[in-house]
């Protein structure tokens, strides 16, 4: 049970492995990309050309579709974000249950947005976990971990790249020690529980009141969803990169405090942050140096 790519990259590991997936579901077909066509999920592409029996329900609380997915009668239902929370009747369906792959070393980050709250709140490290699914979110046992290090100018898409492919592996490892009955799942210690909650667009809204160090891994944690914008003379501006900047000019947050050929510089609350790369409403990707050839920003001017 999956539904986007890292979904499908894991359904691709699991078809190669010893054991027969003998169904799949996903979400039904939505509006994707710019115009917003009907698109079918990158899991019902490789289900599809693997010629695996789908299921792509609206609903899933009703007894319909739990009796289709009892014909296929699964020993095991593996969820990768799938995207719906799975009523008792789904977990309790498999006589193994249902294993999750997580893309955090739980308990921390429990929710629907693990990879961009690792990076957001400044850890040295991300991970996966595998574990049982149960009915409180994130809090089944867990079987298997593995820590990755991150790198000091990772983003959440590239971290996701990281995690995508050892997700996989730890999940053939999972199920081939599930099946040999090696494995002891371990119960999570809930009083270190984190959570990450789902992200929305408007979260991408750049605050210049906080310091510049969260801002910059705000701009890094939410790349390439929902992704970071300020606004410049009353049009959306598009942060995709941005660094630290090491100096000793002040200034209100929001503040231009250089803008030459040396870069967009912006006062923060406690330092100051240079605009590396941007996109003005309807432009294309630019450095910020470029960006201030034709915007026209000076030293004084603000960003709202």
């Amino acid at each position: 049970m999956g539904t986007p790519q890292v979904a499908a990259a894991t359904l691709e590991k699991l078809t190669l492995g010893p054991d027969p997936v003998v169904g799949v579901v996903t979400q039904p077909d939505r509006p994707a990309g710019r115009g917003q066509q009907i698109s079918p999920s990158p899991v019902k592409k490789v289900a599809t050309a693997r010629c695996i029996p789908l299921l792509a329900p609206e609903k899933i609380r009703t007894p319909e579709f739990l009796a289709e997915l009892k014909q296929w009668q699964p020993e095991v239902i593996v969820v990768v974000a799938y995207g719906r929370i799975l009523p008792r009747s789904i977990l309790e369906l498999a006589p193994r249950g249902c294993l999750n792959v997580h893309y955090s070393l739980l308990p921390k980050y429990r929710g629907a947005a693990p990879v961009a709250w690792t990076i957001i709140n400044g850890d040295t490290e991300g991970g996966v976990t595998t574990m049982k699914l149960v009915e409180q979110m994130d809090a089944g046992a867990i079987y298997l971990q593995q820590a990755v290090p991150l790198a000091s100018d990772e983003t959440a898409g590239s971290l996701q790249a990281k995690l995508a492919p050892l997700g996989a592996r730890l999940l053939l490892e999972t199920l081939r020690r599930l099946k040999e009955g090696s494995l002891v799942p371990r119960e999570q210690d809930a009083s270190a529980a984190t959570l990450a909650p789902m992200l929305k667009k408007e979260d991408g809204l750049i605050d210049w009141t906080r310091p510049a160090i969260e801002i910059e891994r705000r701009v890094r944690g939410l790349d390439p969803w929902p992704g970071s914008f300020t606004h410049a003379r009353g049009k959306l501006l598009k942060v995709h990169r941005a660094r630290l900047i090491d100096c000793e000019l002040t200034g209100s947050p929001g503040e231009v405090v250089r803008a030459d050929s040396a870069g967009l510089w912006i006062a923060t609350a406690s330092g100051v942050m240079e605009l590396v790369e941007v996109q003005l409403e309807n432009k294309k990707r630019m450095a910020g140096a470029e960006f201030i050839k034709g915007a026209r920003l000076e030293a004084g001017d603000r960003l709202d």
